[in-house]
This record gives C-alpha cells, structure tokens and sequence, in this order.
C-alpha cells in the first residue's frame, strides 16, 4: 500500500471542499444529501453563529420531505425538532444552548440514533459523546453571500461523498 495506512487512505477518499457562491448552491448541496441518507445516518454541522448551518439542515429536510415550501423552524430554542420523512425520521438538534453532554439523553438522542437519521448543529457540544460513524459538514463564510463547505466522513460515506463531489462539481 506504499506505506500509506487503511484508516489514511479511507480519510482522503471521504473529504472534499465545494464552493457554495450563494444560497442555490446551499441548497443543491442539502438536496443531494437527502438523496443520500439512510437511516441511522449522522450529520454533524460545524461552523460558526451565521455560517448557514440552519439554513442547510432546513434544505436537507424540505428534499426529504419532498416539500420545497416546507416551513422548518430552527430547533435554537426547542433544542431538537423531528420529521417524519418517506425516508423515515429525522431529529435536527440544535445544541449551541445545552450546559452538559448529558443533557442530549432527555432530548431523545438515543432514539435518534438508532431509528433515524441526526442533523446535528453544534456537535462539539457532545463531546465524547459524538458518534465516531458520522459525516462533518463544515460551513465557513467565504464572502458577502457566499460559504464553503468541507465534507468528511468515515468509511460508511466513501462511496456517497464520491457520489455527492461528482454530482456537485460536475453538474
């Protein structure tokens, strides 16, 4: 394997970085991934306060849902809000205001993570407690209206991820 390690070489095939120029793009992406969730599935949404993590959970459940209009409300003060999806459940936690790590067990997380798919914004608030099986969703402000994403994910993403970059890089 030219001295390169499985878990290394596993991580480079499951990374990419794309340009979101503006909220279209934002959205593209959040329907392409809806395409490619499962059940069990999570998403982990980094970035800072306005860097359009709310704005790209809310496109990757209005494409679940089949419902562009859909209004999907920010889980800010909620913490968690959940969807019933012809794909099956979706649980968006929203854990900027959560004080411990054990706090996310009375919002339901066990049961978001066995029966459906976890949109997670502010995951380092979890801790030790973040699944290791997960995609990271990067989102950085890059200019006036524009982000950038950075996707990693563990091997269970490698041939999604590649789907997704070739989908959204090439049209």
């Amino acid at each position: 394997m030219d001295g390169a390690s499985l878990p290394a070489l596993l991580r480079s095939m499951t990374a990419f970085d794309l340009d979101l120029p503006d909220l279209d793009a934002t959205m593209r992406l959040g329907a392409a991934l809806a395409r490619r969730m499962h059940v069990g599935d999570v998403i982990a949404l980094h970035g800072d306060l306005g860097a359009g993590k709310t704005e790209l959970a809310r496109a990757i459940i209005r494409a679940a849902m089949g419902d562009g209009e859909l209004i999907v409300p920010s889980p800010t003060f909620t913490l968690v809000e959940t969807y019933d999806t012809p794909a099956g459940a979706i649980w968006h936690f929203d854990l900027y205001r959560i004080d411990t790590p054990d706090q996310v067990w009375e919002l339901g997380l066990e049961e978001a993570l066995a029966d459906g798919v976890t949109l997670i914004e502010w995951p380092q608030r979890l801790g030790g407690l973040l699944p290791a099986r997960r995609l990271d969703l990067t989102l950085s402000i890059a200019a006036a209206d524009a982000l950038r994403g950075s996707l990693s994910g563990d091997a269970t993403w490698v041939r999604r991820l590649e789907a997704l970059a070739a989908e959204l890089t090439h049209g």
